[in-house]
């Protein structure tokens, strides 16, 4: 049976029966969008009310199958914890970025290579994950090093760290005019450059610093060197999201899941809530609504990254507590809770699976994954080598798991 929806609605389906479970089979607007399947309980018979008129009306939904996502901004750091978390996100994406600013930071090819080596090492048996790596970019990068990383064949991008800006940045760049000879090799090689769009001087309000990176920073390098590709990564604000947008195809943005779910609100809720803090800092509510608009559209340029960010958990719970939220082991049913929210289940695969691929030029995963609709509770704490790191939303309920 197909069905038109109503105006404004941006969604074409057909539905099938699947067994005892009705499926719909969705498309989104962009031509480049996935097809998820979407199952609901009950028999075909059964389930003919939801659809009625040409009418689109929601559904409980009980399964979500989509391709198996690729998660293009994670934090994995090294030795024990590292083999503590890494599991996390090897067993639900096929292939993530891995962030290079450890101590020391990952700035050549040849540690890149020996700390890919420690993460395949600590992975889970049979397990299928490939870490995508990526150089710390530094006042200092040579076009030769580079070089190198391309010819590499693992290094997927080169991380800016405007120094100052957050968790082990004190190696990053100090100005725009030190790493202009980079940015042209990595232009005439093809490798990606991500971003962290912040600026640290000390008369900029912290709400107001990734605003200020795109007008001062991101705009110049866009014009300087406009073949470069750039992954701006965690956008925070309505004015980052429009910026993308608008740039030309070789702009693409991640966005993660407390950036969707919440706002700056929460991390005052009822007290201070340090599990919530990272950096960027969470913004205002129209921020958060912009970025939900913009990870739901269907638009191939937001892509998802979670920026999951293990620290102990008295590291966060003291007097200076560290950026950064751990949500890897939770993060696609979180994804799933706020593309729900916005009534865009159909474009969760695009956003997980698809254009992150695309952009990064790898091919799409082969395998899928199954959300399943069921109440789990997210623990207090997990182990975090010698120590614990405590997670995202920890002790509060989610609607997803992973089946």
């Amino acid at each position: 049976m197909n069905f038109v929806p109503t105006a404004g609605q941006a969604l074409q389906a057909l539905v099938q029966p699947a067994g005892n479970k009705l499926r719909i089979i969705a498309r989104a607007a962009f031509a480049s969008d996935p097809v998820t399947r979407l199952s609901t309980r009950g028999a075909l018979a059964e389930s003919t009310d939801i659809i009625a008129n040409n009418q689109y009306v929601p559904m409980t939904l009980s399964t979500l199958t989509l391709r198996r996502p690729d998660d293009f901004h994670v934090h994995l750091r090294d030795a024990a914890e590292m083999r503590a978390v890494v599991g996390a996100t090897a067993q639900v994406f096929g292939r993530a970025i891995v962030m290079p600013n450890l101590k020391p930071p990952i700035t050549t090819t040849a540690a890149a290579a020996d700390y890919r080596q420690r993460i395949i090492d600590a992975l889970p048996k049979n397990c299928r994950f490939e870490p995508l790596m990526t150089l710390y970019l530094t006042d200092n990068t040579s076009a030769d090093e580079l070089l190198r990383a391309k010819d590499s064949g693992f290094v997927h991008a080169v991380k800016y760290y405007p120094a100052g800006a957050t968790t082990n940045s004190e190696s990053g760049v100090t100005s725009l005019a030190r790493v202009s000879g980079a940015l042209a090799a990595m232009e005439r090689l093809g490798i990606v450059l991500s971003v962290h769009g912040e600026v640290t001087d000390a008369d900029v309000d912290v709400f107001d610093r990734e605003r200020v990176f795109i007008d001062r920073q991101l705009t110049a390098i866009v014009r300087d060197f406009p073949a470069l590709r750039i992954v701006v990564e965690h956008i925070t604000t309505r004015e980052a999201a429009q910026f993308v947008n608008d740039a030309s195809s070789v702009i693409a943005a991640t966005i993660t899941p407390q950036h969707l779910l919440y706002s700056r609100n929460a991390l005052f809720a009822g007290g201070l809530r340090p599990h919530f803090y990272c950096l960027p800092v969470l913004k205002r509510e129209v921020h958060r609504q912009a970025l939900v608009a913009a990870a739901t559209s269907g638009n191939p340029k937001f892509i998802l990254g979670t920026d999951s960010a293990p620290h102990a958990t008295g590291a966060k719970e003291t007097s200076c507590g560290c950026a950064g939220c751990y949500s890897a082991p939770i993060a696609m049913p979180l994804y799933a809770e706020a593309f729900e929210d916005a009534g865009a289940l159909d474009r969760l695969e695009g956003f997980a699976s698809i254009h992150g691929a695309a952009f990064y030029g790898l091919a799409r995963n082969n395998d899928s994954i199954t959300l399943q609709r069921e109440a789990s509770s997210v623990p207090q704490s997990l182990e975090f080598g010698a120590t614990t790191v405590t997670p995202l939303r920890a002790g509060t309920t989610l609607r997803w798991r992973v089946a």
